[in-house]
This record gives structure tokens, sequence and C-alpha cells, in this order.
């Protein structure tokens, strides 16, 4: 079965809504190697993204291919994927290799997921994110979290009737501050309160 990766710029106050307009100051070389180990040349076939996404990328990506400038590879890989986008409505493509998500979300990338090819990944499109974890569809969750609270914008998870646990299983520090946090969708921890708390403080020990 294949796997899905996804990764997402998040701020301390968990905004994951425009990083465009606050995320650029802490981008460096250690934040291009992690991006690039999830939505990267080799490392997928498949791009899964929301309509919003996918219209940013399809009206910015081709012409950084045509323009030959530094992002002119990244650039064509993202041309070369196969691109499959959510919407509830039905949609037209100019930009090559792009399809739409036929059936239901979990439906649809259930079937996705059972196809021939290599790792999916997932740039933005929280929305679909928190849904395929609910769903237990996501293999991995890349949270690249800025030492910044922005205060305003669409938050990472909204409320909602249940828990999400996660399990961590990987951190790193970038020089910028940024950390790279990787998450898989893990079972509830066992019920405790503060009697079972209270042990490890130092005090008591």
């Amino acid at each position: 079965m294949r796997t899905i990766k996804a990764t997402l710029f998040i701020s301390l106050d968990g905004v994951v809504e425009a990083p465009d307009q606050w995320h650029f100051p802490y981008f460096n070389d250690e934040m291009g190697v992690a991006v690039e180990a999830v939505v990267g040349e080799g490392t997928t076939d498949t791009l899964l993204i929301g309509r919003k996404t996918y219209d940013s990328f399809a009206g910015a990506w081709p012409d950084r291919e045509l323009a030959g400038g530094d992002d002119a590879a990244f650039a064509k890989h993202f041309g070369d994927c196969r691109k499959v986008v959510v919407s509830h409505r039905e949609l037209s493509f100019s930009w090559r290799n792009s399809e739409q998500l036929r059936g239901g979300l979990v439906e649809g990338v259930t079937a996705l997921k059972n196809e021939p090819g290599g790792p999916i990944g997932i740039s933005g499109s929280p929305s679909i994110v928190v849904q395929l974890i609910e769903a237990g569809l996501l293999d991995e969750l890349h949270l690249l979290v800025h030492p910044l609270a922005v205060r305003q914008g669409k938050r990472l998870f909204p409320e909602g009737e249940r828990r999400l646990p996660l399990t961590l299983r990987s951190s790193k520090a970038f020089e910028t501050g940024v950390l790279h946090l990787v998450y898989g969708v893990g079972d509830a921890p066992a019920e405790a309160g503060y009697d079972d708390a209270k042990a490890h403080l130092a005090s008591d020990r």
C-alpha cells in the first residue's frame, strides 16, 4: 500500500493559513531539505492537494519552470508529478498531469493508496490533512513549527467532538528556531488524573 505524507508550515499558535505572509524569513537550507523529503523529486510521484492549494500552485509553478531560475528543477518536478485535486465541484485543468479525485475523500484516497505507485505527498491543504488523520489514512504529518505567534487566521485543528492522538516519531531544531516535528497517527493514552501525575513531581520523589 502506498504511504501518504503531509508537510505544513505552522505557527506557535497553530495558524496554517497564508504561510507565504510569514514563513519566508525562516526558510533556510534545513527547511528546504525537510520539504523535499516529503514532496521533492525522488520522494513522491503523486501530489494530493485541495482546490485552493492547487490554484495557488498552478498560478505560480508553471511560470517558475519556464523562467529557468534556481527553483526551475523543483517546479519541473511539481509539473511532472501526478496531481490529484480534491474538490466538491467539477474542475478543469491547464497544468499537466492534473486530475480530480473521484468519489468521497475517504473512499477516493483509500483507492489511491491501493493503486500501484510511489509515496503520495501533501503540501498545504490543512482541511484534507485533518480529515485523513481522522480517517486513519495519513501515515506521517510533518509540522514545521515557526517561532512566531501569527495571532490570526485558520488553525490546523478546528474544534471537534473527539481528540486526535498523535505519536511523535522525530524532532529537530533548525538554526532559525523552527522545529521540524514528525508525527504518526497514534493510539489514545491510558486514562490518568492528577493522582497519577503527582507521583512524577520532583518533591514527591
